[in-house]
């Protein structure tokens, strides 16, 4: 194909602006790609079923796009993969099957996380469509297969930038901000509280669009002037735990290796091939997303009602660009185990020791309100030999207002909760995984909590 000027010929000047992808008004997709044969970039772009390759795209108002140079480190370096141009694939099942083919053949994976990932590195294609996104992770110890999963996974997806806990924060920060493409991040537990809220940041505000980090940079003049990154996008990690942000774990479609030996058909280290193999396959996805970008939209009617909101809402994105049902239900069902796991987790904590006890207190009373020093000694009582320090009623009352954000006041000279933040505890108790039965409330001292009674 021939390669060409987008634009209309003309002698102004024009502001120069080097691009990596651009969607423009008239729905003219704009992408970099990087031939590796003779080292240079340049524009693939599509409008109305037609895509060509350019060297610069001229948009109104006198500016002129032009790829990224083939001399930038992160792109002759490999430390951001790009296309080289679009190519056909068929259909879309087809191209869902060469994905799923590659990963399978290089990582060991269950058969639907298989699935996942391959529908994942799809919706990293389109992910600019939605306003939320999940990420991928795969967690377990060294040796079990993560970094070959993320590097199998990764080559595939939407200008890929690849990164790990030995990388400093600030060009991760630039390079997803410039690039707007997939973080791929290898060894993402980290030592030191620097990192760890900076690489936090990222991954706490780069699931919802708009919600860029706020970072202090110093200009030419030594001034201190505030710059916000975009980091909103797809993203893969390896990890070898968990996160102690429970709101943080829930944005996680997680794989555990390590499980099961592995697959003996796995190549110790990739082939040569490999690049190649995987180079073809993004052409393929360039297609896809010039064909599927103005098509996909979000399905709100997928939603499960069963499903706590922030679970729907990290999900959706994912089940819009699946096309069978079967997998779809797959899927669902995935969502509710993390979701149950996440409700066991929230019941091991102080919170829901508190809201037992205080549940208990309000369905087992007729008055209108719950003493905080009545919540207190059945904490003790249940629950005191738990604890190095004692629980005291400042505790107590702290956790309800600040933990459960439960109101309290003073009442004849004694805090308590109202009853009518019943219903709120209710609330509460669902979502922690607490079930308390009206016969276990009226024993004496409160003894044995129901697992099965209704509120």
């Amino acid at each position: 194909m021939n390669i060409e000027a987008i634009g209309r010929a003309t002698n102004e000047q024009r502001q120069v602006t080097p691009t990596v992808s651009n969607v423009l008004e008239d729905g003219t997709i704009v992408e970099l790609v990087f031939r590796m044969e003779n080292r240079t970039t340049l524009f693939a772009t599509s409008l109305a079923g037609r895509w060509t390759l350019a060297r610069q795209v001229d948009v109104p108002g006198r500016h002129r796009l032009v790829p990224f140079s083939p001399s930038n480190n992160l792109i002759k370096n490999e430390v951001v993969l790009l296309p080289s141009e679009p190519h056909s694939y068929g259909t879309e099942q087809e191209l869902v099957s060469e994905v799923i083919s590659f990963i399978h053949r290089y990582a060991d994976l269950s058969p639907s996380f298989e699935q996942v990932a391959a529908h994942y590195v799809l919706l990293s294609w389109v992910y600019d469509a939605f306003n939320d996104l999940p990420y991928l992770r795969l967690r377990g110890d060294f040796g079990t297969g993560k970094t070959r999963s993320l590097l199998t996974i990764g080559s595939l997806c939407y200008k890929p930038f690849f990164a790990s806990g030995a990388s400093t924060i600030s060009p991760i920060f630039h390079t997803l901000d410039a690039f707007r493409g997939t973080l791929i991040f290898d060894e993402a537990d980290f030592r030191f509280s620097d990192e760890r809220s900076a690489i936090v940041k990222i991954l706490n505000n780069g699931n919802v669009r708009g919600m860029p980090v706020l970072r202090t940079v110093m200009n030419r003049q030594r001034e201190f002037n505030p710059q916000a990154f975009h980091v909103f996008g797809p993203k893969i990690v390896a990890t070898r735990g968990r996160y102690e942000d429970r709101a943080l774990e829930s944005r996680f479609i997680t794989e555990e290796t390590g499980a099961r030996p592995l697959r003996k058909d796995i190549p110790i280290n990739l082939p040569p091939t490999f690049k190649d193999e995987a180079r073809e396959l993004r052409n393929k996805l360039l297609l896809y997303r010039f064909r599927r970008r103005h098509e996909i939209t979000l399905d709100p009617s997928l939603a499960d009602p069963t499903l706590e909101p922030r679970i729907n809402q990290i999900m959706l994105p994912l089940l819009s660009v699946l096309s069978d049902r079967l997998l779809q239900a797959e899927l669902r069902n995935a969502a509710k185990r993390a979701q149950d796991s996440i409700i066991a987790e929230r019941g091991l904590l102080m919170e829901a020791q508190v809201l037992e006890v205080l549940m208990e207190q309000m369905l087992s009373s007729s008055r209108s309100v719950v003493p905080v020093a009545e919540v207190t000694s059945g904490m003790i009582r249940r629950y005191g030999a738990e604890y190095e320090r004692p629980l005291t009623n400042r505790w107590i009352g702290s956790i309800l207002r600040k933990k459960l954000n439960l109101v309290t006041y003073k009442f004849h000279g004694v805090y308590v909760v109202p009853m009518a933040e019943r219903e709120k505890t209710e609330m509460l108790c669902q979502r922690y995984g607490v079930s308390v039965t009206i016969d276990a409330a009226s024993k004496e001292g409160h003894g044995d909590v129901g697992t099965s009674g209704a509120f």
